[in-house]
């Protein structure tokens, strides 16, 4: 009954199940919207392939939604919010999303989203908060994304990323929210960046790999081992002292009887 609402500007559901098979079926006859918040709302199905214009918000975070970014979501020119996190959504980002000039915000996170964080985001010259976090992306981390003069917060942790960091430490402090861990073959440059910060990754070695320095389970694990061993050994040498005593006591008394024997 949502779509019989057609010179609605504004929609927002949150926090209520919303049976619909998709998008679409709700959105297709409003023209007039501006703003779209269907959040948490058990939603199915896949994005519109058609949205109009003069949407500037979409939201359609925490539902389950499956596919990927449709060509209508990046044709949007007036779009400034963004927020798809939460979803089921997969493949590739769209190479096309820097065409989204006036985007502001820009959540993919908790997806199945692959491949490289494509270059065309270094476009979007307003952009203050990209959360990627929790997907698949793999590749390396762009250079331009220091570039970026507007940005505050940028959350890139949980992927498959490598490499070394590209920021160096005034571009970190100069961000509001940076987060990188949970990228195991991604580590930071030590001489650019202080260790004192935390990341969640290791310092690259000479070759631009992971450091992984060794845990304090580990050198107790050796040390118990070199216990084991020296213990052990000096086990089985009681047990060859103790074997050769009774073998040396029985060699005396044998010889002990045989020269009483011979003195009789």
């Amino acid at each position: 009954w949502l779509s019989n609402l057609q010179n609605l500007t504004d929609l927002t559901v949150s926090d209520v199940n919303v049976k619909a098979s998709g998008p679409f079926v709700i959105l297709a006859r409003m023209t007039k919207l501006q703003t779209l918040t269907i959040s948490n709302a058990n939603l199915t199905g896949s994005l519109p392939g058609h949205l109009h214009s003069n949407l500037t918000h979409i939201d359609f975070s925490n539902n389950r939604l499956k596919g990927n970014i449709p060509p209508s979501i990046t044709m949007l020119d007036s779009l400034q919010v963004l927020n798809l996190s939460s979803n089921s959504l997969a493949g590739e980002m769209p190479p096309s999303i820097g065409d989204l000039i006036s985007l502001k915000n820009l959540s993919l996170a908790s997806n199945s989203f692959s491949g490289s964080i494509p270059d065309s985001i270094s476009a979007l010259p307003s952009l203050i908060h990209l959360d990627l976090s929790s997907n698949q992306l793999n590749g390396t981390i762009p250079k331009f994304i220091s570039q970026m003069k507007s940005l505050k917060h940028l959350n890139l942790a949980n992927n498959n990323l490598h490499g070394v960091v590209p920021f160096n430490l005034s571009f970190i402090k100069r961000l509001e929210v940076f987060k990188v861990g949970g990228n195991s073959n991604l580590c930071y440059n030590h001489s650019m960046v202080s260790s004192k910060l935390k990341l969640g990754i290791s310092p690259c070695d000479k070759f631009g790999m992971p450091v992984t320095p060794p845990s304090k389970d580990s050198s107790a694990d050796d040390s118990s081992d070199d216990d084991y061993d020296e213990g052990d050994e000096e086990g089985s040498r009681h047990k060859k002292e103790h074997h050769h005593g009774p073998n040396k006591f029985v060699l005396g008394v044998a010889i002990a009887l045989s020269s009483i024997v011979f003195l009789i």
